[in-house]
């Protein structure tokens, strides 16, 4: 049986937050998915998807002192499923961007270290991605900007 209009109003009223406009979630959830477009858009060149650009990013931000980082590591940081990780490592290897290699006596866990290929690509990546930032959030979205403070105390909570 299908549901009444009358009945669909009244929970939208009363149960929510009047309609999709309305709910933070929704809004955040189309703006994601705008960035996320655009981002792949802009890395198409560099045959990169948003995931991989942002795991090789991460790869590459953690190893900055020259120490062993794990896939684990990069999933925890990046709050990215550790499968779907080694997933899109296995993708960035196969494209010569990052190297992988198994940790003595580390069981499964392996290291992970971004090549100087991938540090080239990340070169032209970086800038473009960057772009895409300031179309979207503008000022807001720049280190010290309202937004993006706002987003970090949000997700530090």
């Amino acid at each position: 049986m299908k549901a009444s209009p009358d009945a669909i109003a009244d929970l939208v009223s009363n149960a929510s937050s009047g309609g999709p406009r309305n709910a933070i979630g929704f809004v955040l959830w189309r703006i994601m998915h705008r960035y996320q477009r655009e981002v792949d858009r802009v890395l198409l060149t560099l045959d990169l998807t948003h995931l991989q650009f942002v795991t090789l990013v991460l790869i590459g931000w953690l190893g900055r002192g020259g120490g062993q980082i794990t896939q684990a590591d990069v999933a925890r940081f990046g709050d990215i499923h550790r499968m779907q990780v080694s997933n899109i490592v296995k993708a960035l290897v196969d494209k010569g961007l990052v190297c992988r290699e198994r940790i003595p006596q580390g069981g499964p866990a392996r290291s992970v270290a971004i090549t100087t290929v991938g540090l080239d690509r990340l070169r032209s990546a970086l800038p473009a991605v960057a772009d895409v930032q300031q179309q979207i959030f503008g000022e807001d979205g720049k280190p010290g900007g309202d937004l993006l403070n706002l987003l970090v105390a949000i997700d530090s909570a």
